[in-house]
């Protein structure tokens, strides 16, 4: 079986967030869709080593923001690449709330409140049933793609993502990566300012190896 024929599906770019017991909590995901068109009701794939799934899974509700093509690059590397079990990620990603909810503030295309009605177990993930409660657009335009995501802002998938892929870079250029979320920078890093940090993470460049 030819599993790079997956590579070809669609993913757009998720703000999972839960409240737990008052702390805003949440995660980037890329598999959301859409179930049911009357009494809408979306299906959303979150793996279960995130600490979001747990609070998720006590609390049945969440939001969900649609990440565009103008969201910080910084969002998504705190969000994405950080455990919230014992980090604030929130302290440095601009939200508010609704229904206690924590929702995205900057160059999103829309967010939803969702009530759980089950979860399936698919082995290393789980894939949430959720009835739309409340929605609304948000300003930006285009949804940010996974292709989008890979290509332009040179994101990688973390582990915990159902489309991580080790990928292995071309041995005739120096590459760096960042050992925090996977990000690879092209060239000589050693040219680069101390002050120089991962566009996707903020990781320091201390954190960055060739490869």
């Amino acid at each position: 079986m030819d599993e790079t024929v997956l590579w070809k599906l669609s993913y757009g770019m998720y703000a999972l967030c839960a409240d737990d017991n008052g702390r805003p909590v949440g995660c980037i995901v890329n598999t959301a869709s859409q179930i049911t068109s009357v009494n809408p009701i979306i299906a959303v794939s979150v793996n279960k080593n995130n600490y979001t799934y747990g609070v998720i899974g006590k609390t049945k509700k969440f939001a969900l923001s649609i990440l565009s093509e103008e969201t910080p690059a910084a969002a998504i590397g705190v969000l994405g690449y950080q455990s919230g079990k014992n980090t604030n990620k929130f302290e440095k990603v601009a939200y508010r709330l609704e229904q206690g909810l924590p929702i995205l503030e900057e160059a999103i295309c829309g967010w939803l409140i969702c009530d759980v009605l089950s979860i399936v177990d698919c082995e290393t993930h789980g894939i949430v049933l959720a009835r739309v409660s409340a929605a609304e657009n948000g300003t930006a335009g285009q949804p940010m793609t996974y292709k989008y995501f890979h290509e332009v802002i040179k994101g990688k998938a973390p582990k915990n993502a159902p489309t991580y892929r080790e990928e292995k870079p071309a041995a005739e250029a120096p590459k760096y990566v960042c050992s925090v979320c996977g990000y690879i920078y092209e060239g000589d890093i050693a040219r680069e300012p101390d002050t120089y940090v991962c566009p996707i993470c903020n990781a320091p460049k201390s954190a960055f190896a060739r490869k």
